[in-house]
């Protein structure tokens, strides 16, 4: 694993430097692979960079996009990830609709509905039942308590290690969530951290020990790149904890 943890005076540049990885890799993936697979996060940081990213002239027609974690509401509900990065970027650009690939949360069923995930990303990456597929680029985001995707501490799809998707839990709402291993299999893992707020569960991501089903940040260990973006205000713990 390679790992960058780079700071940035603001939002605006994090998203912007958050950006150019991005566009950095399309290209040798395609070359490589035929095509560039993206897993998408939610919340209000990386809503700037989706935006960026619409105005971009990108070869759409190779570019898949996935979601890391999905509150279990429909897409045009405003707390859903998917109707979020739809607003920011997929409706304003022509991508190719089969290219796009939603968590499904119309079923009623949390488990069953992370079950057809997992099957369709086995079939979309052509892996068997143990294996692992590899994403291009995973993008996350860590909440103050150093949850990241809808893995939170202390809860049960954190110690899921046999399965793609598993359902979490936030004060007993249901979401899908892709596991640990899934997002440690990935090329690159890239997460985008803002605010002062963050700076307790930082030290602790980033302390020599600590318990991951505490911070469950501190598990996602990928076999690729690992990035570290941050604001000055969420970073600057570290950069005092070094001097």
């Amino acid at each position: 694993m390679k790992k960058n943890i780079e700071l940035f005076p603001s939002r605006d540049q994090l998203v912007e430097r958050a950006k150019a990885i991005i566009l950095d890799k399309i290209e040798p993936a395609i070359a490589s692979r035929g095509l560039f697979s993206l897993v998408l996060a939610g919340g209000s940081t990386p809503k700037p960079l989706y935006e960026g990213l619409a105005a971009e002239d990108l070869p759409l027609d190779k570019i898949h996009i996935f979601w890391g974690d999905e509150r279990y509401v429909a897409p045009d509900h405003p707390d859903s990830n998917e109707g979020m990065a739809r607003q920011a970027w997929l409706e304003r650009v022509p991508f190719p609709p089969e290219n796009i690939h939603p968590m499904p949360t119309g079923g009623n069923d949390p488990l069953a509905d992370a079950g057809q995930y997992d099957a369709e990303l086995r079939r979309f990456f052509q892996v068997s039942e143990g294996e692992f597929p590899a994403f291009d680029v995973i993008l996350l985001g860590m909440g103050d308590d150093a949850h990241t995707a809808s893995l939170f501490p202390q809860t049960e799809a954190l110690q899921v290690r046999d399965r793609l998707i598993a359902v979490g839990n936030k004060a007993g709402q249901p979401r899908l969530t892709f596991t640990v291993p899934l997002i440690n299999q990935a090329e690159c893992v890239m997460f985008l951290v803002t605010g002062e707020n963050k700076q307790p569960a930082l030290t602790q991501v980033f302390a020599e020990t600590a318990d991951e089903m505490m911070y469950p940040s501190r598990a996602i260990q990928p076999q690729g790149e690992l990035w570290w973006l941050l604001d000055e205000a969420a970073g600057q713990v570290l950069t005092e904890n070094r001097e």
